[in-house]
């Protein structure tokens, strides 16, 4: 690097840190006061102009630094050094203790590594990705410490090192002391040595590599399971559970552990369910994992839901709505007051689809408050509430305060007893616009759902206006679909014959790289979208059956699920396995 790039005063980080960057370079003897005043007055002009520019780029325009000085003086301002990083000068055992698909993931390089102390030091491309450092304490127990260097030296070192590793349980060494001495053990594990093993390096490694790979892979939840003589991993992914390479059985109760530690649950209680967070940045994204752990008959379950913020798009016209579908919609989330009520099984979709109506209605104007078990995404302008059972804050108890809020708008998370039900109704007779959710299998047993509960049927028929279920089914991978004809069972299922579909091309994916051989890549929402009118609110008046309210909802324009997956096959986006799998035969 030539003498230009480099000289200034070398400054100590403890005397930059926290200090603004023109500052900075004041100090490094690279500008001068003057020098520094103009380009906040450019920056300023700009700002005018609505274009963002920082101090440092703006000196770097003028000619008054280079990239390596903003570099050396952002690190200094983060109270962080600047090193140089040599790819073939990385000693061993600091390559050794970071994993590689930590160092991919996080785009970090290891510099040194002190196996007395446990002190890995790693280079970041910037300081503001400070949160790999929390990370890597919390998932690899490493006492870790920052510098920054050149990103083209860092990207040498992942290259060179990490390039040719993978990820799997096979890569791990269980046969250290403290795991092996758990072999065969059972529940009579000494609480300490269960602390030390799922503290033990290969526990921490494999926790760490089933959560990235996980989130790398867009998983939607990870199972741990034991079972009498093995212990599964299994990840779910666009609905569909895999199963990957196990560990061995004895690590069951560390693996747990580690997870329950991670969690900050109590690792000496395995009699009873316990629920937690963990909260991590992975890409610059914050990802939230729900844990739930469940005592079973050969040990603790444990199912953590991805919550990834960073990869949701909370947009009304992304959740798969048909044109149609979308203007019927728009137009039930802008009524003045009535309950909109979201219905479907659990993974279908039905809180992003919620999430997306209030993004649509979320301006500086609009009051809204949501009740929630647990709150999934936050979102600026939304008061969100959490309920919380163990302090009997139930969604009924939120729901009286809330009416004591002055809202526009309310969200109930779901609609579970007779007392919220009621609540939602007065809340929507009093003026207010409400949104649930009910777990039933379509949008017409909703209404015999609630009745169920106990509502009386001339509530429903004065506050629900819609009534919406969905389905997610999966999309063919488009970097391996190809036309096919499907056989005469496969159309049977569909209650289809061949001259119904003639002329019709179907679609399947045969597997490729893109889809992990699947022939899926994604999913996508099928809906089906029952609107009160005068006929069905007089039927549901007289308690008329499911079947009947579905037949005239149908007559008056209803599109069922299985419709809408059938205009989804024969439109390319899915296959007839995966519609007659989320979907009922229309009676």
């Amino acid at each position: 690097m030539p003498e230009s790039e480099t000289s200034y005063k070398a400054i100590p980080p403890s005397e930059m840190k926290g200090r603004r960057i023109g500052r900075i370079f004041v100090k490094m003897q690279l500008v001068k006061r003057e020098q520094v005043s103009k380009a906040l007055a450019v920056q300023k002009e700009r700002a005018e102009s609505g274009q963002k520019v920082k101090v440092g780029e703006v000196l770097r325009e003028l000619g008054f630094v280079t990239d390596h000085h903003i570099a050396y003086a952002l690190a200094g301002q983060a109270g962080m050094q600047l090193v140089e990083l040599d790819p073939d000068a990385i000693p061993a055992e600091a390559i050794d203790a970071l994993p590689a698909e930590t160092a991919t993931s996080y785009q970090i390089a290891p510099v040194s590594f002190d196996a007395a102390s446990n002190r890995l030091v790693v280079a970041l491309k910037s300081p503001d990705n400070f949160q790999a450092i929390d990370n890597l304490r919390l998932l690899l127990n490493f006492d870790a410490v920052a510098v920054i260097a050149d990103s083209d030296a860092i990207d040498q070192v992942i290259a060179k090192h990490y390039a040719n590793q993978t990820a799997g349980t096979s890569n791990i060494d269980f046969g250290s002391e403290e795991l092996s001495a758990l072999e065969g053990r059972g529940d009579s594990v000494d609480l300490e040595d269960l602390v030390q093993a799922a503290g033990s390096s290969a526990v921490v490694r494999l926790i760490n590599m089933v959560l990235m790979q996980a989130i790398r892979d867009k998983a939607s939840d990870i199972h741990l399971e034991p079972f009498e003589d093995e212990f599964k991993m299994r990840y779910r992914i666009d609905g569909v559970l895999y199963e990957m390479s196990p560990p061995p059985p004895h690590l069951a109760m560390p693996i747990v552990s580690r997870v329950k530690v991670m969690s900050n649950l109590d690792i000496a209680e395995r009699r009873l369910p316990q629920d937690g967070r963990i909260e991590l940045t992975l890409g610059g994204s914050p990802v939230d994992l729900r844990v739930a752990v469940l005592p079973t008959m050969f040990g603790e379950s444990v199912v953590m839901r991805v919550l990834d913020r960073g990869n949701v798009q909370l947009s009304i016209d992304n959740v798969g709505l048909r044109p149609d579908d979308l203007e019927t919609v728009r137009d039930l989330i802008k009524r003045p007051n009535g309950i909109v009520v979201v219905t479907g099984p659990t993974g279908s979709g039905k809180t992003t689809t919620l999430y997306s109506c209030l993004n649509e209605l979320n301006d500086p104007e609009t009051k809204i408050l949501t009740a929630e078990d647990p709150v999934e995404y936050d979102i600026d302008g939304l008061i969100q509430c959490q309920i919380n059972p163990d302090q009997e804050l139930t969604f009924a108890k939120l729901l009286r305060s809330f009416l004591r809020q002055d809202p526009d708008i309310i969200l109930v998370g779901e609609i579970r007893d007779l007392e919220t039900a009621q609540i939602a109704v007065q809340a929507s007779l009093t003026g207010h616009l409400v949104f649930t959710t009910v777990h039933t299998n379509d949008a017409p047993s909703t209404v015999l759902r609630l009745t169920d509960l106990g509502m009386e049927p001339f509530l429903l028929t004065a506050t629900i206006e819609a009534i919406v279920a969905q389905r997610l089914v999966r999309r063919i991978c488009v970097g391996c679909k190809q036309a096919y004809e499907p056989s005469e069972e496969e159309l049977m299922e569909l209650e289809l014959r061949p001259s119904d579909v003639e002329g019709r091309t179907f679609f399947r994916g045969t597997g490729c790289d893109k889809c992990n051989n699947t022939g899926f890549k994604g999913r996508m929402a099928l809906f089906e979208i029952l609107v009160m009118d005068d006929k069905i609110r007089e039927l549901v008046m007289q308690q008329v059956s499911t079947t009947v309210i579905r037949d005239a909802a149908r007559r008056r324009g209803m599109r069922t699920l299985r419709e809408s997956g059938l205009l989804a096959i024969y439109e390319g986006q899915t296959t007839i396995d995966e519609v007659v799998r989320e979907t009922i035969t229309d009676e």
